[in-house]
């Protein structure tokens, strides 16, 4: 999967919008202080985030993606942190965050890593930090096929234990490709 996300950032995938996601945007005023954006591609939302004045952190598994955010930050000159990393070992970065955001990875993991990336989270938030969460949906038409659509059970099973889900509601995910209505969930949740 790392391979496949490593070459697509040989151009500008369908997901680079190359801004924060407006959802996000609406819920600024939710992101803590020091902030980890899991997933965070080249790093918009990462940007957004350190030029509101937040100390934060994005970590990817694409090497391409990583270098695309640290030349977008120099060229900024914005202060952030930016690592290749794996998800689902946020707890080797010995680091907690007030707030966790993900825009599109939650839906990128199987079923069995699912409670692996929830444990993985929970060991970087502190208690009481929120994990803020847009995904495909399952309403999202099927015939352009992309990632996987999720339920709103989906996310509320992977958080049933030590988290407490404040809200999933319907949201836009934004995207390059017309044949995508970006039906998605916008999801808090906090560590319990």
């Amino acid at each position: 999967m790392a391979a496949f996300f490593n070459d697509a950032y040989l151009g500008t995938p369908p997901w680079d919008i190359e801004k924060p996601q407006q959802e996000f945007v609406r819920i600024a005023g939710e992101i803590g202080d020091k902030v980890l954006d899991v997933g965070c591609g080249t790093g918009e939302h990462v940007m957004y985030f350190a030029e509101n004045g937040h100390e934060v952190w994005g970590i990817d598994a694409s090497p391409r993606a990583i270098l695309k955010a640290k030349k977008k930050a120099k060229e900024r000159d914005v202060k952030v942190d930016l690592l290749v990393w794996d998800a689902l070992d946020l707890s080797s970065l010995g680091k907690k965050f007030d707030s966790i955001t993900d825009c599109g990875l939650f839906h990128t993991f199987s079923d069995e890593d699912r409670p692996v990336f929830a444990k993985s989270l929970a060991s970087a938030l502190k208690n009481g930090g929120t994990y803020h969460m847009l995904c495909f949906s399952e309403k999202e038409p099927k015939e352009w096929g992309g990632p996987r659509r999720v339920s709103q059970k989906e996310i509320r099973e992977t958080f049933s234990r030590d988290w407490k889900v404040n809200y999933i509601r319907e949201a836009k995910f934004e995207a390059r490709l017309d044949e995508i209505e970006g039906r998605a969930w916008l999801s808090s949740i906090t560590k319990l």
